[in-house]
């Protein structure tokens, strides 16, 4: 990797981890999927804004599908899952087991593609992480916080999926910016349903500044700027990254 690449993946990795902090702060005044609609709706407004603005195109329609797809795997399924699971455990328990994300890409890029395989000193890697998360899980049952832990655990598995279905837009010559645009737009269609009838947000109140600057935080920094340095570096050949 570049120095460049270097760059953007710690800024990634900074933007990412302070998703898990706007989440706990945005649990004191909102139910689970308001949180999860709002912060991909507000990313994909945000996001059409720039392609807007820099006079760039939407995605082609054959893209559509597989932005579908990816809204699921890297928006829908692991937000959801780790806004659940923050009912249960702190944020900082949640962003450790989010660090297996990594370790299950390795895993699913060496079983869906051809030019990652795993090598001695990667399965070595493995090895060491898979028995730290096994130390994070002792003693935990199936329920409370230990199901909360395995929807963690869910929610990185989803985000390995996406890193190496991702790697196809590079593939269909779509842009990252019309990339991470078309993949925030599919989950928010996607999620509403869903959130309209169970959060019944006409039902809802106002939840404070606090919780709205939550909102604003993760939508902006958490979402629609770290989408863009993500699919930027999901555009590199052979590259693949974890999201949250």
């Amino acid at each position: 990797m570049s120095r460049t690449d270097w760059t953007r993946l710690l800024t990634l990795s900074l933007l990412w981890g302070g998703s898990f902090f706007f989440v706990e702060v945005a649990l004191t005044g909102l139910p689970p999927l308001t949180i999860v609609w709002l912060r991909v709706a507000l990313a994909a407004t945000i996001l059409g804004i720039v392609l807007r603005a820099g006079g760039l195109g939407l995605p082609p329609r054959v893209a559509w599908p597989a932005l579908l797809v990816m809204g699921v795997l890297n928006n829908a399924v692991p937000f959801t899952l780790f806004v659940l699971a923050q009912g249960q455990i702190t944020g900082a328990l949640a962003s450790i087991l989010n660090a297996t994300t990594p370790l299950l890409t390795v895993l699913v890029a060496h079983a869906a593609t051809s030019d990652e395989r795993i090598t001695p000193a990667k399965a070595l890697g493995l090895g060491f992480g898979f028995a730290g998360v096994m130390v994070m899980m002792s003693g935990a049952s199936l329920g409370g916080a230990g199901l909360a832990k395995l929807a963690c655990l869910g929610a990185a598995l989803s985000y390995a999926l996406a890193g190496v279905w991702g790697r196809r837009f590079r593939r269909m010559g779509v842009p990252p910016l019309a990339t991470a645009f078309g993949q925030v737009v599919a989950s928010s269609l996607i999620l509403a349903p869903i959130w309209l009838w169970v959060d019944r947000p006409w039902t809802i109140g106002w939840p404070g500044a606090e919780v709205a600057a939550a909102i604003l935080g993760i939508a902006v920094f958490s979402t629609a700027l770290a989408y863009l340095i993500y699919f930027r570096l999901l555009a590199r050949p052979g590259r693949q990254t974890s999201a949250s």
